[in-house]
């Protein structure tokens, strides 16, 4: 058996990368967070080092069971400590003075009678899975089921004085379970109360108010000696520059935002400078003279004689522009507005939040009424727009299916716990899934699972009191249905992302549907081995592909697959003879050869959508295909001079192996037409674009056309030589 602890090699590359910046970034928020990540991956590697980290399976930190959620750094490895646990948070402190007396508090007839009161009225949250354990004691005892909540006790017992148990009092609001947000009110206020002022906006308004003004001034000085420059200085000269030669001093100190008055080579340095030694009875140099002439000429011809028309006109648009706001007042009024909402919510009415600030704000805030928020700061608030999920992917407010994953258990946290009838309980278990699902997933070797919801310990003991019926069923069904229906929809060239597939894979649980939901697998981290779904998601996308395009392109007899009921072996070898990888060659490149034939032979869950849940696409598949060609002549626009090219070039084969799919659906119709319209489009690409895609729209028109395709036409995204699409630029 191969071993389930991960190489050191990583972490030590994160540690390295994560010093470097904390040493040398220029902005400090930014220092400190790495900082931060600097003493994570210290944990890591020093809890790797003496044996209490082993990286790569279930249960990573020693001592603590499974169910506990590890704090986790980038690529899923457990620094040993738990995310629960740590120093007390404010509630607790408000009760006790260490977590085993904060715990002991709330198995008091006191403690007891205030948790019940919050699963009443739902004033609660959690920032953790554990803390619904207490409230599930809670409700057992006042359900009188003492046998469980004793044994549940018994469970988290001795695990009470290292880890938050207790849920976060909080006002309960009321909440279409429908609507969903990506950020809530409060995140927004604190994301635009942060917001300093630009120092390069600020130095530009400084120049445009101070300086220039200043400089006007020297100039016009220097013009009353003739035209363009003499040495003849008129009566009160000298006077007048001794009085701008102090206040430049002053202004100098008052004002240090704009460095360009301090360059010698600069115009006002120049004026000045000479006004200095005359002043100091100095007599300018012929080169000195020669250089103050050119500057007064440049000057004047640039933008006129201080007085003119043409100057004076400049000079009020730059007052203008100077007395604009900066983004950072503009953000403090909607600050202000949103201050006025439910911090834990999302943002129903963006647009109003958005307005121009009114005449009593404009007076608060020290900023000009009417003056339109700027699009940066309005961004920010997008982010927590308020709405069906459909509606905020038209708005564009989720822009990848990773996003639209962090939303989904906002939604199927209610079609989950609509199986208990008790009200509270329900929503007990809503809030549970929804923090549980913000559970960082692990890196996990030999074919393990991530730790399921159901494992658990209170939602074990609850798990008697859930109802499941046809109705519960059909509402996870139709759940399922529609969230495979606006993924598809809204991202149909992208890989399903792994979020986003466990999602599915609890609603399907839900609906009494036993599918082969497949993960996206990492190359470098590769074993050379596939779960038994992935043979049954091959076999279930043969039943929907058999004989169509998509099986004639890549080449595929699904008539041949190994048994379901195969040990798995058989597909793995299958995986590997497809993408010629030696059975000993081992690298990430092989690996992600072998890895890209399963997400062929599967279709990556596209047909366990299609074929076994049953979705449809709004207007039918044709819509889908054209948004997925048109995503494979955006990527390979990008490939050219991109310095790392080959994530651009997976995506491409992604939304290519996307296109296909579509294409191949029994009820997509004939091919052909959209083939040409998908030509007549490359014709108009750049040069670049139809060098690189010309092969494989050729290759694929040919097989929809009853041809083969040859290995030199069919587009992948991993090759362990250099690639086509690089090789054609």
């Amino acid at each position: 058996m191969q071993s389930e602890q991960a190489g050191e090699s990583y972490p030590q590359e994160q540690l390295a990368a994560a010093f470097v910046t904390a040493l040398t970034h220029e902005d400090a928020a930014t220092r400190s967070r790495a900082e931060t990540r600097v003493a994570r991956w210290m944990r890591v590697l020093t809890g790797m080092a003496a044996g209490a980290l082993r990286i790569g399976s279930r249960t990573p930190v020693a001592g603590l069971p499974a169910w506990v959620t590890p704090e986790v750094v980038r690529g899923g490895f457990a620094t040993g400590t738990a995310a629960a646990g740590g120093p007390l948070r404010p509630h607790e402190a408000a009760v006790a003075d260490d977590r085993a007396a904060v715990f002991a508090y709330y198995l008091t007839n006191v403690g007891q009678a205030e948790l019940c009161s919050r699963l009443d009225t739902g004033h609660y949250r959690l920032e953790f899975a554990e803390q619904a354990a207490l409230l599930a004691v809670a409700w057992l005892l006042r359900s009188g089921d003492r046998t469980r909540a004793l044994s549940l006790l018994e469970e988290i017992g001795p695990y009470g004085g290292q880890l938050s148990f207790s849920p976060v009092p909080a006002d309960a609001g009321e909440q279409d379970p429908s609507v969903v947000w990506r950020a809530d009110a409060g995140e927004v206020r604190a994301a635009l109360a942060a917001r300093r002022e630009n120092s390069q906006v600020e130095a530009m308004r400084e120049a445009m108010t101070v300086w220039n003004p200043f400089a006007d001034e020297l100039l016009t000085l220097w013009l009353t000696t003739g035209d363009p420059v003499a040495t003849v200085f008129p009566a009160g000269w000298h006077g007048r520059a001794e009085e701008l030669l102090a206040r430049y001093d002053a202004l100098a100190v008052a004002h240090t935002r704009c460095s360009k008055h301090r360059k010698p080579k600069e115009n006002l340095p120049v004026l000045r400078a000479a006004a200095h030694d005359v002043v100091r009875g100095n007599e300018l140099t012929p080169r000195q003279l020669g250089l103050l002439r050119s500057v007064v000429t440049a000057m004047v011809s640039r933008r006129g004689r201080p007085g003119s028309p043409e100057h004076t006109a400049l000079r009020l648009v730059q007052a203008r522009v100077a007395a604009l706001p900066g983004h950072h007042q503009l953000a403090r009024v909607v600050v202000s507005r949103v201050a006025a909402l439910d911090p834990a919510m999302g943002i129903r009415n963006v647009v109003a939040v958005c307005e121009p600030p009114d005449e009593v704000e404009a007076r608060e805030h020290g900023v000009v009424a009417g003056r339109p928020i700027p699009m940066s700061i309005q961004r920010v608030v997008r982010r927590a727009t308020a709405g069906r999920v459909d509606d905020l992917i038209a708005a564009g407010v989720l822009p990848s299916a990773e996003v639209l994953a962090e939303l989904v258990p906002q939604l199927a946290a209610q079609t989950s716990a609509a199986a208990y009838p008790d009200p509270a309980l329900q929503t007990l278990m809503a809030a549970t899934y929804r923090a549980f699902r913000q559970r960082r997933s692990l890196l996990l070797v030999n074919l393990q699972h991530q730790v399921r919801l159901t494992e658990l310990p209170w939602v074990q003991a609850l798990r008697p009191y859930r109802e499941e019926g046809d109705e519960t069923r059909r509402d996870a069904h139709e759940t399922l249905r529609r969230l495979g229906e606006l993924a598809v929809d809204g991202f149909p060239a992208t890989l399903l992302p792994n979020p986003l597939m466990r999602e599915l894979a609890g609603l399907s649980q839900e609906a009494g549907l036993q599918l082969p939901w497949v993960e996206e697998l990492a190359a470098d981290i590769f074993m050379g081995r596939f779960s038994l779904k992935f043979l049954r998601a091959a076999h279930l996308a043969g039943d929907l592909l058999t004989g169509g395009l998509y099986a004639r392109y890549y080449g595929i007899d699904y008539r041949v697959l190994p048994a379901p009921d195969n040990n798995g072996a058989a597909f793995d070898a299958l995986c590997r003879a497809r993408a010629a990888v030696p059975r000993r060659e081992f690298s990430v490149a092989a690996n992600g050869m072998v890895i890209e034939q399963a997400q062929i032979l599967t279709t990556h869950n596209l047909a366990t959508l299609v074929h076994a849940v049953g979705i449809d696409s709004a207007g039918g598949w044709a819509g889908p295909a054209r948004r997925s060609f048109a995503t494979v002549l955006r990527l390979a626009a990008r490939i050219e001079r991109n310095p790392r090219p080959l994530p651009v070039i997976k995506d491409v084969a992604y939304a290519w192996r996307h296109l296909i799919f579509f294409l191949s659906l029994p009820d997509a119709g004939d091919p052909g037409p959209l083939l040409e319209e998908f030509q007549a489009e490359l014709a108009k690409a750049p040069a670049g674009v139809r060098t690189r895609i010309e092969p494989a729209l050729t290759g694929l028109r040919r097989v929809a056309m009853g041809g083969r395709i040859t290995d030199e036409l069919r587009l992948l995204g991993w090759t362990t030589g250099r690639h086509r699409l690089l090789t054609s630029a």
